[in-house]
């Protein structure tokens, strides 16, 4: 028996949507459901105990105006972790976060790289922008760089259009995205309009992010491929003030983005009754603070997504699509506890009662 303080998790823990256990015992950091014998220094946290949740698309050292300090990521860093959020997905960040993985009172990151871009067709300072004739390699680079996933831009506003259009030609995306498959890599894409998704989906994409552009259309193929979105409402929401902005020199652009936001909440009912996979993303980093994780999952169950479901989408399922562990035997004690049953009242979510990752608690 270890020397170590061993904290002792009782009440509810959620193991699983229907496995619920009474207590677990952390050991050395890691999970354990066999009371240990000896320990010298026992502390006890009761309530309903989650899996730390998953922010799967969130852009840690990245702001407006792109990237930021390390100082400032930190700050980043540790809001999301004070909300409950200790497994990120980051969707793409132009800077070198790499350090974090050596703090163990930060939350655990899973990179994309940089973000891919066309040529003056996103944020300034944010992506790689790149002409498709050199999207395989950028794509080859980024896969190497990353943790197992590459994010391209898929469709942005076209101001010869004047309104959101495809970024890339079709043959383009197919090789690409065959490249980083071949690299052990998944791809992932922001995509607001309709255009550009089934040249994606078609050629083999994993993810779309956002997923505003979903249509009776798009859905089935979206099933029958198994490709997951994450919606970031909380993103979505930003829409109308987005459309306000641009009226004057881009008025078919901001009306699509209106409509796009006007059907928010159907669209991501239509994709979860299709059987597509929905998980948990705030978009923060960007333009949207950190830490909004609980709000989101709200507003997946306001769209209509059952409250189970919608927090398996950034506890259980999160984790098992991103194949990290949630509070298996041995797994790291990443948890959070809370005051009463989330899958009752999602709302819970906005007040952890206490946060636990690596076994220490630290908030």
């Amino acid at each position: 028996m270890s020397d170590h303080a061993v904290l002792h998790v009782k009440g509810r823990v959620l193991v699983g949507p229907e496995e619920v256990r009474d207590e677990l015992w952390v050991i050395d950091g890691r999970v354990s459901y066999d009371r240990p014998s000896g320990a010298r220094d026992v502390r006890t946290v009761e309530g309903w105990a989650l899996p730390g949740l998953v922010d799967a698309h969130c852009h840690v050292g990245l702001d407006t105006h792109g990237p930021v300090s390390e100082d400032v990521a930190e700050k980043q860093a540790l809001t999301d972790r004070d909300a409950g959020t200790l497994l990120i997905r980051d969707a793409g960040s132009p800077s070198d976060t790499r350090w974090i993985d050596d703090r163990e009172d930060l939350p655990k990151i899973i990179r994309a790289g940089r973000h891919i871009a066309r040529t003056r067709r996103y944020i300034r300072n944010y992506a790689w922008e790149i002409e498709p004739e050199d999207l395989v390699a950028y794509v080859a680079q980024e896969a190497r760089r990353g943790d197992g996933w590459v994010k391209l831009v898929g469709d942005w506003i076209d101001r010869d259009a004047g309104d959101l259009t495809a970024c890339w030609p079709r043959e383009a995306v197919r090789a690409a995205i065959a490249e980083a498959h071949r690299l052990g890599a998944r791809v992932t894409a922001h995509c607001f309009a309709e255009d550009s998704l089934r040249d994606l989906v078609e050629a083999g994409i994993d993810c779309i992010e956002h997923a505003t552009g979903l249509t009776e259309e798009t859905i089935p193929l979206f099933a029958e491929r198994g490709v997951a979105i994450v919606p970031t409402l909380v993103n979505i929401a930003t829409f109308p003030q987005l459309a306000r902005g641009g009226e004057s020199r881009f008025p078919r652009w901001s009306a699509h983005m209106r409509q796009l936001h006007e059907r928010r909440y159907d669209t991501v009912r239509a994709a979860y009754d299709a059987g597509i996979p929905v998980y948990v993303g705030t978009d923060a980093g960007g333009s949207l603070a950190h830490g909004l994780v609980a709000g989101e999952v709200a507003e997946l169950v306001t769209a209509g997504i059952p409250p189970v479901a919608a927090l398996s989408a950034t506890a259980w399922g999160a984790r098992r699509w991103l194949g990290r562990p949630g509070l298996e035997e041995g797994a790291a004690a990443d948890l959070v506890v809370y005051e009463a049953d989330p899958r009752a009242d999602v709302r819970v979510l906005a007040a952890p009662r206490r946060v636990v990752l690596n076994g220490r608690i630290v908030g």
